[in-house]
């Protein structure tokens, strides 16, 4: 086991969590700061086959027992958890800061929250599902939920923290247990959920935790037969291999793989609510899957919204992720900020037309500042393929229809923003538009008990509520010829 490593007065450890206890690797993986990339946060244990086979076999060891447990039983641990996220706020926001960057004040009043209320709602879920009972062709028909088997969650850099918690709160209190597998570039604040894991009490094997690059590790785990659930959420071209893998064990899979939403806004909406929000789609240097980055405006009022998005996006502040003053952060890695760059550069020399920004903020850095890119073609690059940077495009529309048709005119389905001032137009298009979710007048705003996923390439699955519960077990009808039984 490694010594502990110092962030800022916060204790964390650079070690696996399995079966318990910290497990440590030969060999390391480095994480830096992504708005002071001079300063590497950590020599992480880099996991690898070996890894992968004694996380396995600790989650497998522990199932049975975690299984045979009530709802109510499993959720106890789950609440324990909740609050220890909740006493913990200020470190995990912290940590989640400086490993990946986001805004610490998005984190302490949002963020980190969520993910206490996550092991809260599907502990609650669980514990109070009703099965389904009915009489049929003289049998007492009964659908029951069978905890599935060992689980393995793989989350992307973004939100690490919230995106671990969602993912792993309905596998364990649907009676899984859990291999986490966080991104190598954000991998610290899911080894300070290990120790508030084992705080909890939860078994030994319940709730593992192993760090690795994909290749090393994620291909151990997603191949390994004892695995019965795989959830992702990531890029297409992993997607597509795990999926391969998963296939190769008949192992139910989800993944969540990012989008390309359209932002469409009406001419009879509320047009600076439109603009504030459109420009609001910078906030965390468009690092979010579900950001509206296709805004699609109606003709007529094109001039105004656009002097309106601009007023709203000259507020914006890049700098420390720390300070209260900073509205967007730092991209992850200097890798990604150069593949964003990257899109920007093709955008211009195909012709498209760079209507702001389109450069780093300064040199040597990961900020890049919020760009608008008004495309000479739907079928530019940076309209049809998803940049996950603070890159917008600009494009009009005549008529609803047309309108529609440019929103719908990706492969990408994950979600969507609707702006209008008909209650007829807000049915219409919103369920017109293909998108797992499409908000109205109104982002980001979610009922943890809906169904979340997306269409297309953003990926195949629904998680949230029970959905999700769903998803982690294995669905039994039970059937007792009536009268047989006393």
């Amino acid at each position: 086991m490694r010594d502990r490593i110092d962030i800022d007065g916060i204790s964390v450890s650079p070690d696996h969590f399995i079966g318990g206890a910290r497990v440590t690797s030969p060999e390391t993986f480095e994480t830096r700061c992504p708005f002071d990339w001079d300063r590497k946060l950590a020599d992480v244990a880099r996991g690898d086959a070996a890894t992968a086979a004694l996380a396995a076999e600790a989650a497998s060891a522990a199932f049975p027992a975690w299984a045979a447990l009530t709802a109510a039983e499993r959720g106890a641990y789950l609440h324990r958890l909740a609050d220890l996220i909740e006493a913990n706020v200020e470190k995990l926001s912290m940590v989640e800061c400086l490993d990946m960057g986001m805004l610490l004040e998005s984190l302490r009043l949002r963020v980190v929250l969520r993910g206490a209320a996550n092991f809260r709602n599907y502990a609650d879920l669980a514990a109070n599902h009703e099965e389904r009972v009915w009489s049929s062709r003289g049998t007492l028909n009964r659908v029951i939920r069978m905890p599935a088997g060992p689980a393995l969650i793989i989350t992307p850099w973004n939100a690490p923290f919230m995106l671990s918690t969602w993912k792993c709160a309905p596998a364990l209190a649907a009676g899984n247990t859990v291999i986490l597998k966080p991104a190598d570039w954000s991998p610290l604040s899911a080894s300070v959920l290990a120790d508030l894991i084992a705080e909890a009490g939860f078994p030994a094997g319940v709730f593992n935790i192993v760090q690795g690059l994909g290749a090393e590790l994620g291909n151990a785990l997603t191949s390994d037969p004892r695995i019965k659930r795989i959830s992702f959420t990531g890029s297409v071209p992993t997607a597509r291999v795990i999926g391969k893998a998963a296939a190769e064990n008949i192992v139910p899979f989800t993944a969540e793989l990012g989008g390309k939403s359209p932002l469409l806004v009406f001419a009879e909406a509320d047009i600076d609510a439109a603009a504030k929000k459109a420009a609001g789609q910078f906030d965390d240097s468009g690092q979010v899957c579900m950001a509206g980055t296709r805004i699609i405006v109606e003709e007529s009022v094109k001039d105004d919204f656009l002097d309106k998005f601009h007023t709203y996006t000259d507020t914006h502040v890049m700098g420390d992720s720390r300070d209260p003053a900073t509205t967007m952060s730092a991209l992850i890695h200097p890798v990604h900020a150069e593949r964003v760059l990257g899109f920007i550069d093709r955008a211009r020399a195909a012709g498209d037309t760079i209507v702001r920004g389109g450069k780093r903020f300064k040199e040597g850095a990961n900020w890049i500042e919020p760009t608008l890119i008004m495309p000479k073609s739907n079928q530019s690059e940076v309209v049809q393929s998803e940049v996950f940077g603070p890159v917008l495009t600009f494009q009009t529309f005549k008529d609803e229809a047309e309108g529609i048709s440019l929103a719908n005119s990706t492969a990408y389905g994950l979600s969507g923003i609707v702006y209008t001032g008909s209650e007829d137009r807000a049915n219409r298009v919103g369920r017109a538009v293909r998108g797992g979710t499409v908000w109205v007048n109104t982002f980001l705003v979610r009922d943890l008990t809906a169904p979340f996923g997306g269409i297309g390439i953003s990926g195949i699955g629904r998680e949230g509520g029970d959905y999700a519960l769903d998803f982690h077990s294995d669905l039994k009808t039970l059937q007792i010829l009536e009268g047989s039984v006393g």
